[in-house]
């Protein structure tokens, strides 16, 4: 302490108090250690090579610029003779090791310098990378190409297409909203992205999960892949069915929710909706739970899906969105509400994430009163489990098992109806 009072420029001695001095050092050598402990677990680096570091790190910050640079040169000589030995012996250079003993010596100078949150989250990034490295591996090779393509167009549009559409109504009648209408697009693909790559992480480990995290996605198609897969193992297949078709029904109320919560931006819609589409889920989880489980050694083939997001799916999502926007507005406007609850239910016949994403985005423009947007995402939603019943009888079996598949499905889309008929007297109990 004596040199580095007598050194040019650094903090007198009566600036670095015991106790903040004290943390300081404490958070900086726990960040290094725990990176350490998973380097060493991995057979790299031990921890208490991370913790030096950490340490050095730490009296760099504390010291300022000067020792900074004397730090970093010191840094560089071990990352350096790291390399060098790795290369000598295996033909390689430790490239994760040297990023991850220059993220611990950043956090370090950070944690020196007083910092908290930035310092832990980047250590806990680092680790979460270094820990997760076979799953990562193994997701990432297995990617195809159309999976990939479908990753860039998804940033092109968020990043590139969307900062550049105007921002305010355009058109006759001022009725398009270039960019929150294409937000609204990127959000809904966004999110049939992010659960199709949780559906290729777990992989094809059961019809059932499979099947939920693929009605957040499109419950229709779930639908179609369980015909598809029926034709030829029907016995097998049939008690997995109904529990697969209610739990995409499930996840189908989920996703609707969801997308009126992100979208509306209306405390009264998230409210309104909570009931009828809570009443769906509700239904739809009990007729889960009471129909028998498969037994664990039957043969199911996997169910499997494709990825819902490529550049003529955007576009016909976009499409049918922009389209349902402008008439369900131009119904509301001048027909009222009646013509807008048809429209939601054509709507919800051809692409219920279009025709509910397009309730929600006019009730955050003003265009619909929230109990008339509501209305129509639950009607929207019902017309959606309706239309699976046709589907549903196509499968081979016994006339009771699909007569019980299409009562189901009725009493689902009942229950939201109900919901509505809560909402309307709840409404009207409160005037």
């Amino acid at each position: 302490m004596v040199f580095l009072a007598t050194v040019p420029g650094l903090p007198q001695q009566e600036q670095w108090p015991f106790l903040p001095v004290l943390g300081r050092f404490a958070m900086a050598v726990g960040i290094g250690l725990f990176v350490g402990i998973e380097r060493e677990h991995s057979g790299k680096l031990g921890a208490r090579t991370f913790g030096l570091l950490a340490i050095l790190a730490c009296l760099a910050g504390l010291s300022g610029a000067q020792l900074i640079w004397i730090a970093a040169a010191i840094l560089l000589l071990v990352l350096a003779l790291i390399n060098w030995r790795r290369m000598s012996a295996h033909d390689q250079l430790a490239t994760t090791t040297t990023l991850s003993l220059g993220i611990v010596a950043f956090c370090g100078v950070l944690c020196g310098q007083g910092h908290l949150y930035t310092p832990v989250l980047a250590a806990i990034l680092c680790n979460a990378f270094l820990a997760w490295k076979q799953p990562i591996h193994s997701f990432s090779s297995g990617l195809s190409q159309q999976e990939v393509s479908s990753a860039i167009l998804l940033a092109i549009l968020s990043f590139v297409v969307m900062p550049v559409l105007p921002s305010h109504p355009v058109g006759p009648g001022r009725l398009i909203d270039p960019r929150s209408n294409w937000a609204s697009v990127v959000i809904i693909a966004g999110i049939a992205f992010v659960n199709y790559i949780l559906l290729r992480s777990i992989g094809p480990r059961g019809m059932e999960l499979t099947a939920f995290f693929g009605g957040l996605i499109n419950s229709r198609k779930v639908i179609v892949e369980f015909i598809l897969r029926a034709k030829g193992n029907a016995g097998a297949l049939l008690p997995i069915i109904f529990r697969g078709a209610m739990l995409a029904t499930s996840a189908m109320a989920i996703r609707n929710a969801i997308i009126v919560v992100v979208l509306s931006n209306s405390r009264q819609a998230m409210a309104l909706s909570i009931i009828p589409l809570g009443m769906m889920l509700l239904v739809s989880a009990v007729l889960w739970f009471s129909h028998a489980a498969a037994p664990e050694d039957a043969a199911a083939p996997p169910l499997s899906l494709d990825s819902p997001f490529s550049f003529p799916a955007a576009l016909k999502f976009g499409l049918v969105f922009l389209a349902l926007n402008v008439i369900g507005a131009l119904a509301e406007r001048y027909y009222g509400a009646a013509s807008f609850y048809f429209v939601s239910a054509a709507g919800g016949l051809l692409s219920s994430g279009s025709s509910i994403a397009s309730a929600a985005t006019l009730i955050d423009h003003g265009e619909l009163p929230p109990v008339t947007g509501v209305n129509g995402v639950v009607i929207s939603s019902v017309a959606s489990v309706l239309i699976n019943i046709p589907l549903l009888r196509r499968i081979p079996g016994s006339p009771g098992y699909r007569r019980k598949l299409t009562l189901s499905l009725l009493a689902i889309a009942a229950a939201g109806l109900a919901g509505l008929a809560v909402n309307t007297a709840w409404m009207r109990w409160h005037r």
